[in-house]
């Protein structure tokens, strides 16, 4: 691409970012934010009216993020074969085709077709995921690929507010917690009081579809980059890789490697320590109902948008892994304290948990694409990372079956702390691992002079 002085580099990036498609690219990532925090809503609902076990209701988020691990690699041959921007629009109509499903499974009232209409979601998630991610840190140079992933990820908490408030005052009503008041009826009067409470779901999906329609005509008028590979004079008869070549190639990278399963256990501490906090706070004092209760996530998702805010001033100043590993030490004996503290304060520790969350995942997601020399891999690393997101399926449903078994949601928390205990020895060692390079460079400089 060559227009208004930018130009697009052999390796895919570009001179500098056009400043629009750069923020109508990271105006995507507050939409899935919004999917994943109603998530939250749902959970704590559909546990009421279902009567699900902890187990049980954590399956909404396992059809979620199923629906990204299953998706993503398909996501990234189509981006492969056509360019981000398809990917971007594929992405939207799949979204507003699961939003359309909330309507059926609605009048439907069974769990299972909820669930399919999230896995319908996920799958439009996993093209705007697998997309927008790696475009973000493609769009402009190379050297701020990092920071322009966590610029856009910075918009992530404007959207999981507002998913949030979304569903506190059009899902969750005023009164008593819907199991104080659903223990009060029979089993007819619960069954049809459930199906009214059911109603109260498709309202916020219907603003959502108004936003996706508006944003899918957008990107279907407006010219984007492809900030893709340029290939060489002579070289077009190169053939490109296959899934399988790129996946080998891949396996054989070790930093790649910790990166996959860093991210998997991040995105899977994050969904766990949301997906509960509204129960654990209801747990806690029984005094309270959803709407209240939902103020939590409320809060957290506040301390999520200061955490990056603030890790971005810090790692334009100190070393992106030096920050990092300070939040997620911090992080980890946050978790400490909310699984073993039982009063509302392990509340507080768990949305000051979300402070320390900010920068990870853009952070682990950008670090792990640059060790991918080979560009032509590009799309399908950033599909398997997509992928990992798979973390949030297999983390919450891993804490609702301890909670189960022992009884207590408090202390399922522990395993969203021992996931976050080795996310802080991956940032360590690539602290360390940075250390010992720079180490290494300078002292090549001091011997060639």
């Amino acid at each position: 691409m060559k227009s208004a002085n930018i130009i697009q580099l052999s390796d895919g990036y570009l001179n500098r970012t056009p400043i629009f498609q750069y923020i109508m690219l990271s105006m995507l990532f507050p939409l899935w934010a919004v999917a994943a925090s109603l998530n939250d809503i749902l959970i704590t609902q559909f546990k009421s009216i279902f009567e699900l076990s902890d187990l049980a209701s954590a399956f909404v988020q396992s059809a979620f993020y199923g629906g990204y691990f299953l998706v993503a690699i398909p996501a990234s041959m189509v981006i492969k074969k056509t360019n981000y921007k398809i990917g971007i629009i594929t992405g939207l109509t799949f979204y507003i085709i699961g939003c359309s499903l909330f309507f059926p499974a609605s009048h439907m009232a069974t769990y299972n077709m909820f669930l399919f209409a999230l896995f319908a979601i996920a799958i439009g998630l996993g093209f705007l995921e697998t997309s927008a991610n790696t475009y973000s840190s493609m769009i402009g140079p190379k050297k701020y690929s990092t920071l322009r992933l966590n610029i856009s990820q910075t918009f992530y908490p404007i959207g999981s507010i507002a998913g949030i408030l979304l569903g506190k005052y059009l899902v969750f009503q005023e009164g008593a917690s819907l199991e104080a008041q659903m223990a009060t009826m029979t089993p007819e009067e619960a069954r049809v009081f459930g199906e009214q409470m059911l109603q109260h779901t498709l309202e916020p999906y219907r603003y959502i579809i108004y936003v996706l329609i508006a944003m899918l005509v957008l990107f279907l008028i407006i010219k984007f980059p492809k900030c893709k590979p340029v290939e060489k004079a002579g070289s077009s008869q190169v053939k490109k890789p296959s899934i399988l070549e790129t996946l080998k190639y891949l396996s054989k990278i070790k930093s790649f490697r910790k990166g996959i399963l860093a991210q998997f256990l991040y995105v899977g501490i994050q969904t766990a320590v949301w997906s509960y906090t509204i129960r654990l706070a209801l747990e806690l004092n029984p005094h309270i109902n959803e709407r209240f209760a939902s103020n939590f996530m409320v809060f957290s998702f506040i301390a999520f948008f200061v955490g990056k805010f603030v890790a971005n001033l810090l790692i334009s100043r100190f070393s992106p892994t030096k920050v990092l590993t300070a939040y997620s030490v911090i992080g980890t004996l946050l978790l400490v304290y909310v699984a073993l503290v039982p009063n509302m304060t392990a509340v507080y520790g768990a949305i000051l948990v979300s402070l320390f969350f900010g920068p990870c995942w853009a952070s682990i997601y950008a670090r792990t694409l640059e060790v991918v020399d080979d560009r032509r891999h590009t799309e399908t690393a950033g599909a398997i990372l997509v992928m990992s997101i798979v973390g949030g399926a297999v983390v919450p449903v891993i804490q609702g079956l301890v909670s189960d078994l022992v009884g207590s949601l408090s202390l399922s928390f522990l395993v969203s702390m021992a996931c976050f205990l080795y996310i802080s020895f991956y940032f360590y060692k690539e602290m360390k691992r940075e250390a010992s390079s720079e180490k290494e460079a300078n002292g090549i400089e001091a011997d060639a002079i």
